[in-house]
């Protein structure tokens, strides 16, 4: 097994290595009352706050989701009574660094710093006022267990802001771990991803609703990392305009968050209609369209599907990968640390 494949394994062992975990403090920040909270972060760190941004919006927070690219362009969007949250999975990406460096020279000034990452002796766990530890452990390469961490340690900070019990988001992560480990031992996409790597007009697209949006764009990064395939990644409605004019031969089209106990007629309607056009449709998830082909993934709660489902998506882009004839998650060019600005 590859090392990116050694990893995608240890994922279970990583969620459960979090659950076990001393966890600071967090009731007091549901009783706060910020002015804004700002979730940033750059890649999938940044992808991995959608559903906390989601719950916060739901329970009438003024939550605002920037990438951190965008946040040191509009730095005025950061009050002096603002909750900033920093998820970076190596706490020295460039852009969080960058971030740091003009906090300390008072160029932005947020009421409080939290800092979500793994390296406890990273810029971000040195400078943040309080930092929330993945307990991932190192990775090789393309982001997998601090990714699914990411998502459980947002969780935790989601339920703070709920009220709900430290044990009962325990459980839940658990549960996720639970889901993980079935998932990696029953999820067959090898045929389907080569398929898709070997048509000679291949076009590849995730979608994703709701928590899901999370994944698809997780799901399109690492395919690029990973496998050199091109992939593009949409939130909801967003492929209808412009990009379905690339339905047709040669398209696939992996859609996330379709279970038959909770339907999503727009999502069902653009798996039926892509189907028409003679397009790949690959609905993960137990929701059936016909003329699509499903992945089903285990999991009843929304942390288990998530993570599940992004499982499904790390095995996807390891049978890209070995269809198109290179080292699942091997970089050619990159780094698992990006520090240029």
């Amino acid at each position: 097994m590859t090392p990116f494949e050694l990893d995608i394994a240890e994922q279970p062992d990583a969620l459960r290595r979090l659950a076990a975990a001393a966890i600071p403090p967090l009731r007091d920040l549901a009783g706060s009352r910020w002015d804004r909270i700002i979730l940033t972060g750059m890649g999938s760190s940044h992808f991995a706050g959608i559903p906390t941004w989601r719950k916060l919006t739901e329970l009438g927070r003024p939550a605002w989701s920037i990438d951190t690219g965008q946040l040191l362009d509009s730095p005025n969007a950061i009050t002096i009574n603002t909750l900033l949250i920093v998820t970076s999975q190596s706490g020295a990406s460039g852009e969080v660094v960058e971030l740091l460096n003009r906090r300390k020279e008072g160029l932005i000034a947020p009421a409080l710093l939290i800092g979500i990452g793994d390296d406890t002796s990273s810029p971000l766990a040195v400078d943040s006022d309080l930092f929330l530890p993945l307990h991932s452990g190192s990775e090789a390469t393309v982001s997998t267990k601090s990714y699914l961490n990411t998502l459980a340690v947002h969780r935790m900070l989601s339920a703070a802001f709920e009220g709900h019990p430290l044990d009962e988001v325990t459980a839940e992560i658990l549960g996720a771990a639970a889901a993980v480990e079935q998932a990696i031992g029953s999820i067959e996409v090898a045929d389907a991803a080569a398929a898709v790597a070997g048509h000679p007009q291949r076009r590849l697209a995730y979608v994703g609703r709701g928590d899901e949006a999370a994944t698809a764009l997780f799901s399109a990064l690492i395919t690029k990392e990973s496998s050199k395939v091109p992939a593009e990644g949409f939130i909801g409605g967003q492929f209808r305009h412009g990009p379905f004019e690339l339905a047709g031969e040669g398209l696939a089209v992996v859609i996330f968050g379709m279970h038959g106990t909770e339907p999503d007629p727009s999502l069902r309607l653009l798996a039926s209609d892509l189907v028409r056009t003679g397009s790949s449709v690959i609905i993960v998830g137990d929701d059936e369209v016909p003329g699509a082909t499903n992945v089903r993934i285990p999991g009843a709660g929304a942390l288990d599907r998530l993570a599940a489902s992004s499982v499904a998506a790390e095995l996807f882009a390891v049978g890209l990968a070995r269809a198109n004839g290179v080292v699942p998650g091997a970089f050619l060019y990159g780094s698992k640390i990006t520090t240029a600005v």
